[in-house]
């Protein structure tokens, strides 16, 4: 599966990269906007990458037919997760990592980021990505696979920092999934960055603020 993607760049000759996945039902073109809000101009030319999600039929809408890195089979995001689906989009994600290494960015230069199913997909393949990346970004999702992320992980991201920010009255995701995603990765030793705003399934200013402060200092 080779996924389509958006992408723009600051300039000639990008130094970093940000890979930004959107959510179940969304478009590459949802994040651009906040992209284009980050001033990250000290570090030089940076290149946005805003891949498009297959079209899946999703269980717990009634199998209709919508972007999705993953199925949702029920509300219960722990027991009932869709190993298939979640693998074939992180082979597909590795594998878009891949070619920007290929074209001239050094995977230490590159962040994935994402927002609740893209979230989870930044976090499922960023730990068993086989380099170092840069840093993961994750916006009001959950660690999925939980279970095996311990084993699976790679040796190359076994401290890859971490941001987690996620709306305290989540009705979508909710907030104790971001809290115990953040719990499983700070004992697994990872430098996670952990902020939660007054807000519901969504991105706030003060958010963006934050990320862009956070990938300023992972991306330096």
């Amino acid at each position: 599966m080779r996924l389509d993607t958006l992408q723009y760049q600051t300039g000639d000759a990008p130094k970093s990269c940000i890979v930004i996945l959107h959510g179940l039902g969304a478009s590459a073109t949802d994040f651009v906007p906040v992209a284009r809000q980050w001033d990250l101009r000290v570090l030089g030319d940076v290149r946005y990458v805003f891949p498009f999600a297959p079209e899946l039929p999703v269980t717990i809408n009634g199998g209709m037919r919508m972007p999705a890195w993953y199925d949702i089979l029920g509300l219960d995001l722990v027991r009932r997760e869709d190993e298939k689906s979640l693998r074939a989009s992180a082979t597909a994600l590795q594998a878009l990592v891949d070619r920007e290494v290929a074209a001239g960015i050094p995977a230490s230069r590159i962040v994935l980021a994402g927002f609740s199913q893209g979230c989870a997909m930044t976090l499922l393949t960023g730990l068993r990505a086989p380099q170092r990346l840069a840093g993961l970004l994750g916006m009001s999702g959950y660690l999925p696979l939980a279970a095996t992320t311990a084993a699976e992980r790679s040796e190359a991201n076994r401290d890859v920092p971490v941001f987690l920010g996620h709306g305290r009255t989540d009705p979508v995701v909710p907030f104790q999934r971001g809290i115990d995603a953040r719990d499983a990765l700070v004992a697994l030793g990872h430098p996670v960055e952990w902020h939660d705003y007054p807000m519901q399934h969504s991105v706030c200013e003060q958010e963006i603020q934050d990320t862009e402060a956070w990938l300023l200092k992972v991306l330096a």
